[in-house]
């Protein structure tokens, strides 16, 4: 099934049922009146809101037109949200424009930090920020959100816990972030409220390119309309979900609603790190990949990062072209402080 959180008035939106072509909705908020609720009590409600899925493809009941652009995040606010670097391409690229080393014990334990997770942006929503400066980028990636989880899971039940399935857009200000990591204490204002698609959907849903721990379909990002990335998921992904999700309840458990992400799709080619679309490759997922490769071929970078104006779209599509998720679709805009009106304040 495909769950949606609808705008309306409330931080967290109202639970919807979506049909598999994206098409139309039904109010699930009597079983449920937010996605967190339904994760909270997943057995009891996940067999009712899976029957109310197939009534809506079958057509017997009430339903509405699902607009994208009405949709919060699945989840506009978590209790936690971990992402990782599960690609080791990217992990090397990027590590290379700071200067910094691969770590060798990459290869046997993911790289993982908490963030931030109290106010997530809707798909459509723009991206505001303040200053062209701070180096704005995106990071294409694919997140699970998952239930209850023990500390001390192995991958095997960490896997059984994944409860649904999405894509994100982890926003990434890249000129902020080798200073911010050089005083030892981890990311902060570098990585500023992140963007999930409209949809949200169960394993199944994604038939035989779900292999309990990848997703073996290529990640479409364009920029500016024009294709940018298509990496595919399934491929060069070092640490499957089951293994991020028992890495990050290693020392806690995770509570239902936690948002575990796999970091930026990157794909190598045999001979380098990855080739821009138009020179034949798969592209990147992020603007510092290509930066750093540029770098590596003409000793400075080219491509810009994100500009006020530019737009960015990030989508999935089946293997008979079919959109899965639903599309992030931002536009970057200027930032202007509004003060709080005084009411509320909490006053």
């Amino acid at each position: 099934m495909k769950l949606a959180s609808l705008k309306d008035g409330s931080r967290d939106g109202k639970l919807v049922v979506v049909s598999r072509d994206l098409t139309r909705c039904t109010d699930a908020s009597f079983l449920a009146p937010t996605l967190q609720v339904a994760l909270d009590d997943w057995q009891r409600l996940s067999p009712h809101l899976a029957s109310l899925a197939q009534s809506l493809e079958l057509g017997s009941l009430p339903s509405q037109r699902f607009h994208e652009h009405q949709a919060q995040s699945p989840l506009p606010r978590a209790y936690q949200r971990a992402n990782c670097s599960a690609y080791a391409n990217h992990v090397e690229l990027v590590r290379k424009a700071r200067g910094a080393e691969m770590p060798p014990a990459f290869w046997t334990e993911p790289l993982i930090y908490q963030g931030g997770s109290d106010s997530f942006l809707a798909p459509r929503d723009p991206i505001h920020m303040a200053d062209e400066a701070w180096g704005i980028d995106f990071e294409a990636e694919v997140a699970v959100i998952v239930g209850d989880v023990p500390m001390g899971a192995g991958p095997v039940e960490a896997g059984e816990a994944i409860r649904l399935v999405m894509l994100a857009n982890d926003v990434t200000l890249r000129n902020l972030m080798a200073s911010e990591l050089a005083k030892g204490f981890g990311f902060f204002q570098s990585k500023p409220s992140s963007a999930f698609s409209p949809v949200a959907v169960t394993p199944d849903e994604l038939g035989d390119a779900w292999d309990g721990g990848r997703l073996h379909l290529p990640l479409i990002v364009d920029l500016n309309g024009k294709p940018y990335g298509r990496a595919n998921a399934g491929v060069d992904m070092t640490f499957d979900f089951p293994t991020l999700i028992a890495h990050a309840a290693r020392t806690r458990p995770l509570s239902a609603g936690t948002i575990i992400g796999s970091g930026p799709v990157s794909n190598r080619l045999e001979d380098g790190p990855g080739k821009p679309i138009d020179e034949g490759g798969v592209g990147y997922s992020c603007i510092a990949e290509q930066r750093v490769v540029e770098t590596m071929r003409n000793k400075e970078p080219q491509t810009p990062f994100l500009r006020f104006g530019d737009t960015v779209r990030i989508e999935m599509k089946d293997r008979a072209g079919r959109s899965i998720f639903g599309a992030i679709e931002q536009t970057v805009e200027k930032y202007e402080h509004n003060p709080v009106p005084e009411h509320r304040r909490g006053k």
